[in-house]
């Protein structure tokens, strides 16, 4: 076998999906600036995911929490997926439909912000979790893959991206990376407004 067939195939289909992909980068500016000026003021971003989307849902929170690039001051995000304990409390007690659903209720307040990470856009876990998010009164943001989607359906605002199950999971990672990339270029003028109002107040 050829060593480079798998990767000259994976390329291709992750090439192929790029187009369509940057067509959304509004939607991605504008969540960013939107993250920046919710978490800036002291609003709270939870997010989840299943599978490998859990560990890109722990790296959005990573990224927010401590830094991407520049120094700045840290921004309240909770990735529901890490912590052993209530997995698996909630999933033997409640069932594992309600493993995030339960989060949101602990930890979200209205007017926060939730995102469901699913490369299927069916995880019932995920799609309570925003029906949750919903009832409380918070944003509900999905990064999901291509067709039909009851998780788009129910949020807010869905990003779908195009191509397999890998290449939506890279292209998620993307997305991340692209999010924080505004919520930090925008946060310095948040930020400012904020001590502004201290000042006069």
């Amino acid at each position: 076998m050829d060593p480079h067939s798998l990767l000259d195939s994976h390329l291709t289909s992750l090439a192929a999906a790029l187009p369509q992909f940057r067509a959304r980068a509004g939607l991605l500016a504008r969540w960013g600036r939107e993250l920046a000026w919710h978490l800036g003021r002291g609003g709270r971003l939870l997010v989840a995911g299943n599978g490998g989307s859990a560990a890109e849902a722990q790296h959005l929170a990573a990224e927010l929490v401590g830094r991407l690039r520049e120094e700045r001051i840290p921004l309240s995000a909770i990735a529901l997926t890490p912590d052993a304990s209530a997995v698996t409390a909630i999933s033997n007690d409640y069932g594992y439909e309600e493993v995030f659903a339960r989060q949101v209720r602990a930890h979200g307040r209205p007017g926060d912000v939730l995102i469901v990470m699913s490369t299927s856009g069916r995880s019932p876990n995920l799609v309570r979790a925003a029906h949750a998010a919903r009832e409380i009164g918070m944003r509900t943001w999905a990064m999901a893959g291509p067709g039909a989607s009851p998780l788009a359906e129910v949020c807010d605002e869905a990003l779908c991206c195009p191509g397999d199950g890998q290449v939506v999971q890279e292209l998620h990672l993307v997305s991340v990376h692209v999010m924080c990339e505004y919520v930090d270029a925008e946060l310095p003028g948040v930020l400012g407004e904020v001590s502004l109002v201290g000042v006069l107040s």
